[in-house]
C-alpha cells in the first residue's frame, strides 16, 4: 500500500494542511473536500487511487488542520477559499491536475477551474453541485439568510453546527448506518467547537449566495471546454439532488453520470465503488 505523507504548505504565509500520495510523474488528482469535513474524508479514497495517480488533498483554510485565521484578518468567502488553494497548487508543483470536488470544494474548484482551464485535465464531481435544480429545500433557512441577513436569520443556522447535525449529514440516506465509522463524525464536530469556529461556518453559509449567482459561469465553462467528467453521487442526499447530477449532462452530454445507494458523504460507504470509476475513466 502506498504510503501517505503529512504535509504543511507555506502559501504567502498561510499554512496549508494537506495529504499526499503516489508517484510524482503520475497524473496529478487534487482532492477537495466540503463541509463541515477536512481531507481526512479522503482518508479510504486515496490508498485505492495511489497506485496510478499523484494526489493531494489539502485542508480548505479554516478547516482540518490548515490555518484558521480570526475573521478580522481574513474574510471567509469562497473567493478567498479559491485564491488561497490556487496558489497552493502551484507551490506543490500542482500544474496540470484533476480535480476531485465534493460539496464546498466544487464550488472552491470550479473557481479554479473557470480561471485556468488549460490546467484542467479532468472533473469528479461527487455530490459537488452547480445548477439550480441541484438544491433541496434543505437549503430554504440558508437562502432566508442570503435574502434577509438578519442577526435572527443568521442564529437560526447554528442549528446546522450541532453535533447532532453532523452526524445526520453523515447518516441520512444510507441504508446501513454500520458502514459509517464514528471518527469522522467525531473529528468534525471537534473542528466545529473551535472558538471562533461558529462564526466563520455561519459567514459561509451567507456566502454561499455567490457560488450560486457564478453557477452560470462555471456552466458556461462546462460547455465551452468539455473536460472529461465523471458525476458520482449519493443519490440520498439531503442537500444536492440527484437532478444536480444529471444536469452536467446538459452543458457537456459526454458526462459518465452515476448514482449510488447513499447519501451526501458517500465515500463513507462506497469509497471502493467511486475508485473504481474513477480509474475506468481517468486512470488506465
Amino acid at each position: 500500500m502506498a504510503a501517505i505523507h503529512y504535509c504543511t504548505a507555506d502559501v504567502d504565509g498561510f499554512n496549508i494542511f494537506y495529504r499526499e500520495a503516489g508517484r510524482p510523474g503520475a497524473p496529478k488528482l487534487l482532492l477537495l473536500h466540503g463541509y463541515p469535513s477536512s481531507g481526512h474524508m479522503f482518508r479510504d479514497l486515496i490508498p485505492l487511487l495511489a497506485e496510478r495517480f499523484h494526489i493531494v488533498a489539502p485542508d480548505l483554510p479554516g478547516f482540518g488542520q490548515s490555518d484558521m485565521p480570526s475573521r478580522d484578518t481574513f474574510a471567509y468567502t469562497f473567493d478567498n477559499l479559491a485564491d488561497v488553494i490556487d496558489r497552493f497548487t502551484t507551490t506543490v508543483g500542482f500544474d496540470r491536475f484533476a480535480l476531485y470536488v465534493f460539496d464546498y470544494g466544487a464550488p472552491t474548484g470550479f473557481r479554479i477551474a473557470s480561471r485556468h482551464p488549460e490546467r484542467i485535465t479532468g472533473i469528479v464531481s461527487q455530490n459537488g453541485n452547480a445548477y439550480l435544480e441541484g438544491l433541496s429545500d434543505a437549503w430554504n433557512p440558508i437562502q432566508a439568510y442570503w435574502q434577509d441577513p438578519t442577526p435572527e436569520n443568521r442564529s437560526v443556522l447554528r442549528d446546522m453546527l450541532k453535533p447532532e447535525t453532523t452526524r445526520w449529514q453523515y447518516v441520512h440516506g444510507v441504508a446501513d448506518e454500520s458502514l459509517v465509522s464514528p471518527d469522522g463524525i467525531a473529528l468534525d464536530n471537534h473542528y466545529l467547537a473551535r472558538p471562533g469556529a461558529d462564526e466563520i461556518q455561519l459567514d459561509l453559509f451567507g456566502d454561499y449566495r455567490t457560488n450560486v449567482a457564478l453557477y452560470p459561469t462555471f456552466q458556461a465553462y462546462f460547455r465551452e471546454h468539455k473536460p472529461p467528467f465523471l458525476a458520482i453521487w449519493g443519490e440520498h442526499d439531503p442537500f444536492f439532488l440527484p437532478a444536480g447530477a444529471e444536469a452536467y449532462k446538459r452543458d457537456m452530454p459526454d458526462a459518465v453520470v452515476r448514482l449510488l445507494d447513499t447519501g451526501h458523504f458517500a465515500l463513507e460507504t462506497h469509497a471502493a465503488e467511486i475508485a473504481e470509476a474513477i480509474i475506468d475513466q481517468f486512470g488506465r
